[in-house]
């Protein structure tokens, strides 16, 4: 009779034993398994997890940028453009330009390649004394932003004023007691008070705004403007000798002032978001990650003892089954047949215990894995759509099962191949 038909009639007729084993090798299999794949679990929902926050963290940063972006803009401008001839101490004492420069050179910026400008707007600005009040004041004429027709539109920081009306600083409107809608002459013209403005403790509280068309008819100077305040772009953050080159060639007699303060607070406050948001989404990854660590670091310790327990209960398992049947062993010797032979058969049988439980391991933690990713169609669908994962799980848990029940029962099978058969029949 063959072995394996010796295995087989061994397996039925000592089913329990066989049974016992093949759990062991069940729980084994499927422990490894299901810690495998519940660690590609936590990876994958690591990874959606994430994606979601960096999703949910961009709708919100970029909200928080929007809000940040539109109160650095009350810092108002922090270039300006002036005439090459003026000269930088009384610009910086009257806090005006007493040069003058073509108004189309605003066009011509606005219209050219630069790319580290925005919200260009061409001005006129004058101190006066407003004769029908006898009060100093600070005459800005503006027509409103131009647009850079080569750059995606943002909204304007400055709206233009309209034709004929005029917008009043806080200090000129309260201590004059001028109300919107109210009508005053400034310098003999007619104008409707459009808006007035709450304190600011800047120039701007003794500031009138009429439009640019009006304040050249009043100043005399139709087509001119002494100043052009513009916007540096972030990304242009210690640029200012590049913006000036530039700014030079596209308009000549120019030269280009950087207000650092205005341009550190601004460029500190998109920095100081844009870091929040990485440090927000990097805490989180950080977090998964020392979950996957602690899980990877246990799974470590866990293995290896219930691996070590399967082949010790399969050892016993086997050591219960030599003594069972030291009888045949030894009639099966007496009628001839050889130490290997009956090595071999026992050999046989764990390697049948590894190869059914193996595969009884793969498809129990199989059922297992999918039971608790029921609610994560997704990581189902991730891990069960791996053919290759799935297929080199099953490989080497079945080898590995083998493996192992035959290292397990390596000692029960030597000692069953080295009994005399004279002593086990005495004996028996």
């Amino acid at each position: 009779m063959k072995i394996i038909q010796l295995v087989i009639r061994e397996i039925l007729h000592r089913k329990l034993n066989f049974i016992l084993s093949v759990f062991a090798i069940i729980i084994a299999t499927s422990s490894l398994i299901c810690s495998v794949m519940l660690l590609r679990v936590h990876d994958l929902r690591t990874s959606e997890i994430l994606q979601k926050k960096e999703a949910e963290l961009k709708i919100r940063m970029d909200k928080l940028k929007d809000d940040t972006r539109k109160s650095m803009l009350k810092l108002g401008f922090n270039l300006v453009i002036l005439p090459k001839e003026q000269n930088m101490a009384d610009w910086y004492s009257d806090d005006y330009s007493t040069k003058y420069m073509p108004e189309s050179y605003a066009d011509r910026l606005a219209d050219s390649d630069i790319i580290y400008i925005r919200h260009i707007l061409p001005s006129l600005q004058e101190k006066i004394t407003w004769p029908e009040r006898d009060r100093t004041i600070i005459l800005m004429g503006t027509r409103g932003e131009v647009p850079n027709l080569h750059l995606s539109p943002k909204k304007p920081m400055v709206n233009p004023v309209p034709g004929g009306t005029i917008i009043l600083g806080y200090e000129l409107h309260t201590s004059l007691n001028i109300k919107v809608n109210d009508k005053i002459d400034l310098m003999g013209k007619t104008f409707t008070v459009k808006n007035c403005y709450q304190e600011r403790g800047t120039k701007d509280d003794i500031t009138a705004w009429i439009s640019l068309k009006d304040a050249q008819e009043l100043l005399k100077k139709e087509g001119l403007i002494n100043a052009i305040l513009a916007l540096k772009c972030l990304c242009a953050n210690n640029s200012l000798p590049v913006i000036r080159k530039e700014v030079a060639a596209i308009l000549p007699g120019t030269r280009v002032i950087e207000q650092g303060s205005k341009a550190i607070a601004r460029a500190e406050a998109r920095t100081q978001v844009a870091e929040e948001a990485r440090l927000t989404l990097e805490k989180e990854r950080q977090g998964r990650e020392i979950i996957g660590s602690e899980r990877k670091r246990m799974v470590s310790i866990l293995i290896p003892v219930i691996l070590l327990a399967c082949a010790l209960w399969v050892a016993f398992m086997g050591f219960i089954n030599v003594r069972t049947r030291r009888e045949e062993i030894g009639i099966l010797r007496t009628v001839g047949v050889s130490a290997k032979t009956i090595f071999m058969l026992f050999t046989w049988k764990h390697i049948f215990i590894g190869v059914i439980g193996g595969i009884s391991g793969v498809v129990f933690s199989g059922v297992l894995t999918y039971i608790f990713t029921a609610s994560m169609q997704w990581v189902q669908t991730e891990i069960f759509g791996s053919v290759s994962l799935i297929l080199k799980l099953a490989i080497v848990s079945v080898i590995g099962a083998s493996f192992l029940t035959i290292a397990a029962g390596w000692i029960p099978s030597m000692i069953a191949s080295g009994q005399d058969p004279a002593e086990v029949l005495r004996e028996e």
